[in-house]
């Protein structure tokens, strides 16, 4: 009786436990647009801090094709994202002018045109909590104009 009791606790003190981290993960959702101006919506994101993965949506407002006035959304650290922007220029439209296997960027979306969106997700661990990140667009001419800060659990 007592080894029974004892088991049916065990199997409840691990199902309570596998459902703890299953009811810890949380997906925050972030939208975000650019138009033919050369603006996003937003200069700043914040991430609360109970967040575990990011889904952000990019929706391009304006008309204009992917060629001539295309977005996309890259993160990094502030002390990258000059560097990271420029070798994005590099990098090509066939690669979102984005540095291929570029460790330093945290995060990125696949280039559209007007009309058009993308979603992403993204882990919060690749973030430290209070660090200083930039997103910007990194279509050739755009990143001076087309950024922000993103902070996360600040």
């Amino acid at each position: 009786m007592r080894t029974s009791k004892l088991l049916t606790i065990l199997a409840l003190a691990g199902a309570l436990s596998a459902f703890s981290s299953f009811a810890a993960a949380k997906t925050c959702s972030v939208e975000i647009a650019g138009n033919d101006q050369m603006q996003f919506d937003k200069t700043s994101i914040a991430i609360a801090a109970d967040c575990t993965e990011v889904e952000l949506t990019l929706k391009h407002t304006g008309k204009l094709p992917v060629t001539a006035m295309g977005h996309n959304w890259v993160l990094t650290k502030t002390a990258d994202f000059q560097p990271v922007a420029t070798a994005g220029a590099s990098a090509g439209p066939a690669n979102n002018y984005v540095p291929k296997d570029d460790a330093r960027v945290i995060a990125f979306t696949k280039l559209v045109g007007g009309g058009e969106s993308t979603s992403i997700k993204f882990s919060t661990s690749k973030l430290e909590k209070g660090g200083d990140y930039t997103f910007f667009c990194s279509f050739p001419g755009h990143w001076s104009l087309m950024k922000g800060k993103l902070t996360f659990g600040g």
